[in-house]
């Protein structure tokens, strides 16, 4: 009887035992069912049909800029949708539209996940030149015809700009130089915004004056607009161009760059030195006159200053058939006032095997600044000397033989 109960009380003992290891056999498994079911019911919440969003939804942004969202769609399912797209809130005064290939849209239709839909659509928004300070926010509704809904919200933080980053500046802006020069300046266009802007090129330059501006990168075509990205800078080089009958003086040439947000403006300084004009020509105003073989002939030379600067170190040059000689009372000129003449004598001699006939001998007269070259047509003559001799002799031989004639002719 003894063997007997220790028999029962062994196995109500591992009875327990058994049943207790299965019952913390039951919980695990059931606690890691339940651990493994909880994502696949969370997964199956977060599956959505389509999905809308951009790659920056939250920007800075300045009063009276105007941005855009690239939005990107996305269709898990892998099937078309044909989604409207809403503007849910806008701040007051701001606007803001949906837009594709440049148009104006309400619809887009978006295609199976095997197709990039990236920035099929832009989200253009303007933001008012009054808008305070702050964080703004914008949302987005996009709807299938089932329904089915994506929503992004956009988050703008508008802040005032520092005045005057935005810049259009040249290295010199201030250049002098005569009549009939052409100025060149290097500019630089600088935009701090932080979206892009498209500046239109003006001059308010006085009548007359030709004004160009070029890309420095594409010296080859004038341009009247450019675009510049945010927080960067272009070069542009402009020429301004006086008329050839400007005045003596100082000029101011305004350029201006405009944006839809900003207005950005420089001054050009130019000084015209003066008028540089000189002429050559004679006292009858002929280029012509006779000449004489191993003989100066003179010729009276007019130089006047046409400009309205006085000109400086006037000096006369030639250019002569080979062997000619050609001199002038004075061959440099310390200073002919504007407006003035000064009369220079020239002597020109041929050499003395010189054919008869017409010589071209061209007399320059130049400054540092400007010129001036007459072509005088030289006629050789035969000296009349040679004449009289010959008639001389001939006369000689007349009565020469007339004295033969009569002495002999007797007989």
């Amino acid at each position: 009887m003894k063997c007997e109960r220790n028999w029962n009380r062994k196995s109500v003992w591992k009875a327990a035992s058994v049943l207790s290891a299965a019952m913390l056999l039951i919980t695990s498994v059931t606690a890691f069912a339940a651990e493994d079911e909880e994502p696949q019911v969370a997964a199956t919440t977060a599956n959505a049909v389509f999905e809308m969003n951009t790659d920056y939804p939250g920007m800075s942004a300045t009063a009276g800029d105007t941005l855009s969202f690239d939005l990107d769609f996305v269709s898990p399912d892998g099937a078309g949708h044909d989604v409207t797209l809403t503007t849910v809130s806008l701040p007051d005064g701001w606007e803001g539209y949906f837009k594709g290939s440049s148009t104006e849209i309400s619809v887009v239709h978006i295609s199976g996940s095997t197709v990039d839909d990236s920035g099929l659509v832009t989200y253009s928004l303007t933001i008012p030149d009054d808008t305070e300070d702050g964080d703004y926010e914008v949302e987005l509704l996009a709807t299938t015809e089932d329904g089915d809904e994506a929503e992004l919200t956009l988050t703008l933080n508008v802040a005032a700009e520092v005045r005057g980053e935005s810049s259009f500046t040249s290295e010199y802006p201030e250049q002098e130089g005569a009549t009939g020069t052409s100025f060149t300046f290097d500019a630089t266009l600088i935009n701090n915004r932080s979206t892009d802007q498209t500046y239109s090129l003006s001059s308010s330059a006085p009548s007359g004056w030709s004004v160009t501006i070029v890309p420095s990168d594409d010296t080859s075509t004038a341009v009247a607009s450019i675009d510049v990205e945010a927080e960067s800078s272009t070069g542009l080089t402009i020429t301004v161009t006086p008329p050839e009958t400007v005045e003596k003086g100082d000029y101011t040439i305004p350029v201006t760059a405009s944006s839809a947000n900003e207005t950005l403006s420089m001054e050009l300084a130019i000084t015209i030195t003066g008028t540089y004009d000189i002429s050559l020509s004679t006292s009858d105003g002929l280029l012509s006159f006779d000449a004489y073989e191993n003989k100066s002939s003179s010729v009276t030379l007019v130089v006047t200053n046409n400009g309205n600067v006085d000109l400086t170190n006037v000096t006369l040059s030639s250019s002569a058939p080979t062997d000619w000689e050609v001199t002038f009372s004075e061959s440099t000129i310390d200073t002919i006032e504007a407006g003035a003449s000064v009369e220079v004598t020239a002597y020109v001699t041929p050499c003395e095997d010189s054919i008869t006939g017409d010589y071209e001998t061209d007399i320059t007269v130049s400054t540092d600044e400007t010129s001036d070259t007459a072509a005088f047509r030289v006629s050789v003559k035969t000296s009349s000397t040679w004449g009289f001799i010959a008639i001389a002799i001939i006369i000689v031989l007349v009565i020469i033989l007339g004295v033969i004639f009569r002495k002999f002719g007797r007989r």
